[in-house]
This record gives structure tokens, sequence and C-alpha cells, in this order.
């Protein structure tokens, strides 16, 4: 279950990562709140999830994930143009991601 907790909290850190740069500074209401919303329950998803997992390994997969999909959905929406490059570097962050777990003793 610490597992599941943890990758919907690195979802929840890219959905906070994108509204934190929607807000404009906090100056846009729904961004704001967004970013706050998914900033409380990815850190707390996060707490969670290192009672059963290891801090390195927990915050590596968490950042990883969130890391991840900003980038992807940044690319998808156009506020980042698209490479080959980034592509094949994002999937081998997700490679990485999956070896943590596959040798996490957690």
């Amino acid at each position: 279950m610490s597992w599941i907790i943890l990758i919907v909290s690195g979802v929840l850190e890219a959905v906070w990562a994108t509204a934190l740069g929607k807000s404009e500074g906090f100056t846009k209401l729904w961004p704001s709140v967004v970013f706050g919303v998914a900033l409380v329950a990815s850190m707390g998803g996060l707490a969670w999830a290192m009672r059963d997992i290891s801090t390195g390994t927990a915050y590596a997969v968490w950042v990883g994930i969130g890391a991840s999909l900003t980038v992807v959905y940044a690319m998808i929406t156009g506020d980042e143009d698209f490479s080959i490059v980034k592509t094949l570097l994002i999937l081998g962050l997700v490679g990485c991601i999956v070896g943590l777990k596959l040798v996490s003793h957690d």
C-alpha cells in the first residue's frame, strides 16, 4: 500500500508543480488553490509512505515521478518543446524509478 500512496503522491507533485507555474506568482486564484491542496496531499502521502519505504528511495521515486509527469504534461500542452532526446531521458528516468522499486526491500 505504501508504494501505491507514494505513486499517487508523485502524481500530485506534478499537479502542484504545474499549478504553481500556472498561478503566476500566486496572482491567479484557482491555480493557487490547486497548488495548495495538491501540495499538502502530496507531502502527506510522501510522509505516510516513508513509514515503510526508506527516505532516500521514497524521495527519489516521488521526485522522479513528479518531474517526469511535469515535463510530459508541458510537452503535451505545448508549454515546452517536444524533443526525442527529452523523451528518451524521461524514459530513462522512469526506468530508474522502476529499478528502485525492484531493488527496494521496503
